[in-house]
């Protein structure tokens, strides 16, 4: 036999009601269940359960599941308690308030379905970088690029870039063409600086020692004799350009003036 008591519970969204179920007989007679109905009448056990339904509707931090009241006491207790746990104090005595639930996770590895507790002060889930980082890459990639021309709107192919030559490839194809996709790839693809394959061990077999990050060239270095002759190569191209401009603007001022002189002769 069991006694239900449903109330109203102010502390949480109206509508929210708490029933509290006293057990009349068995070896648990006189204890008693909390539980708590949405007003769509949806049922929570549990203090995570409430929280996982909420979100940051509420702040749960310092309410008491089984009397259903906020209970600020509580909480300061439970600061008092982790600001002199030596666990939290190594973790830089940062108070964590917020409701970390459990993660019910089942993979291949595992028989049967296992719970990872992210929230255990002593935690110590090991982690595969390798599947926490991005997917890998696919080795060669840059030869899907060859034999790909660039042309302009007339469809005619354009010259192709000079590369200098301190510049080197590295893997099954050493062409210029595949090298020079790679690195504008790279370029395009990452912010990081673009050094080449930094490890030697890469050309005796690219297939282990290959970093996907960098293109597929050797290591070079950018010195400032470099960088001169690229600042004279832009100062030549902005200088084109803007004499570009100019002759346009002159044209387009030229033609302007004759339209306007030959509609007031007519």
């Amino acid at each position: 036999m069991m006694e239900k008591k449903r109330t109203e519970c102010p502390a949480l969204p109206p509508g929210w009601r708490k029933e509290e179920v006293i057990r009349k007989s068995g070896l648990s007679a006189g204890k008693s269940d909390v539980y708590y109905y949405s007003p769509s009448g949806k049922k929570f056990r549990s203090k995570p359960q409430l929280s996982r339904y909420l979100g940051n509707t509420v702040d749960l931090g310092c309410f008491d599941f089984r009397t259903g009241k906020m209970m600020p006491g509580k909480l300061q207790k439970n600061k008092h308690r982790l600001r002199h746990d030596p666990l939290s104090l190594a973790k830089g005595g940062k108070v964590d308030l917020n409701t970390t639930l459990p993660i019910r996770q089942t993979a291949s590895i595992f028989k049967q379905p296992v719970t990872k507790v992210t929230s255990h002060p002593s935690n110590k889930v090991k982690t595969d970088l390798q599947r926490s980082s991005e997917q890998p890459r696919q080795l060669f990639w840059e030869r899907r690029l060859k034999g790909l021309r660039s042309s302009d709107i007339t469809e005619e192919v354009l010259r192709t870039l000079d590369l200098p030559k301190s510049l080197q490839s590295v893997g099954p194809d050493s062409s210029d063409d595949t090298l020079l996709s790679a690195i504008a790839s790279a370029l395009h693809m990452s912010s990081a600086p673009i050094t080449g394959q930094m490890s030697m061990a890469a050309e005796k077999n690219p297939a282990v020692w290959l970093n996907t990050n960098q293109p597929l060239c050797r290591a070079f270095t950018v010195t400032d004799q470099h960088i001169r002759e690229q600042e004279l190569k832009v100062h030549q191209a902005r200088r084109s350009l803007e004499e570009a401009l100019m002759a346009d603007g002159l044209a387009r001022a030229t033609e302007n003036t004759r339209e306007l002189l030959e509609g007031g002769k007519a």
